[in-house]
């Protein structure tokens, strides 16, 4: 017999552990960062495919968002069946400052998000959405200040065209694997998955990278080379 064990237990439920500081703090401290230097902490630790695909991207410039992720998987389906109730649980199953992560099985025709399913969201204290899709209602989406990242824009409802299958589960966006509760953080440079377990460590890690970058932009105004920057320790 096949001893699928392990890989039982790398899908199934865990035990979300709390963070050293409130969740809200951590969720503020990463949104005044910026990806790349969360990137580069991920690297450092051996993690390098933890973006999520380059198509996925705000609609707005300057939106920022991190959290931990509310996991949404769905897919195409013709099935019209009990959809609004569905989805009105998901709704209501989002915890505060939690961000939604869809992962929609490379669906490119339907819109995802919109208007109506931003307001619910802001009503439980979502964050934002990073969805592996689509958008519809994009100007008046924009106009309630909901970070929302997409693959595309479309006029196409889900219903009858695409469904969701759960939520809360283990999702894939590219080639990255999301549990609920991962950290997710996205801005003007796309979205990257922290796991859970080490993302108050990455926090600190990233705000050092950060600080450091200060003290390299001022070598540069001071018109230091760049090869004394890099004898500093300094890097391009």
């Amino acid at each position: 017999m096949m001893n699928l064990d392990q890989l039982k237990a790398a899908r199934g439920a865990r035990e979300l552990k709390d963070f050293p500081i409130p969740l809200a703090e951590l969720c503020q401290r990463y949104e005044a960062l910026f990806t790349a230097a969360v990137n580069d902490v991920l690297r450092e630790r051996g993690l390098l495919y933890q973006t999520l695909p380059s198509g996925i991207m705000p609609l707005r410039d300057t939106m920022k968002v991190a959290g931990p992720a509310f996991t949404i998987k769905g897919a195409k389906s013709l099935l019209v069946k009990n959809e609004m109730k569905e989805r009105a649980e998901m709704l209501e199953a989002i915890p505060a400052h939690h961000v939604v992560a869809w992962d929609t099985s490379g669906d490119d025709e339907s819109a995802q998000w919109g208007e109506v399913m931003t307001m619910a969201a802001q009503k439980r204290g979502c964050r934002g959405a990073i969805v592996d899709g689509g958008v519809r209602d994009t100007d008046r989406v924009l106009g309630l200040n909901f970070p929302v990242f997409v693959r595309y824009r479309s006029s196409n409802g889900m219903l009858g065209r695409f469904r969701i299958s759960g939520w809360q589960v283990p999702v894939q966006i590219g080639q990255v694997h999301i549990l609920p509760g991962d950290i997710v953080f996205a801005d003007i440079d796309g979205a990257i998955v922290v796991p859970r377990d080490i993302a108050y460590d990455v926090l600190l890690r990233a705000e050092e990278i950060a600080q450091s970058e200060s003290e390299l932009k001022q070598w540069v105004n001071a018109g230091l080379s760049a090869t004394e920057i890099v004898k500093r320790g300094g890097y391009f």
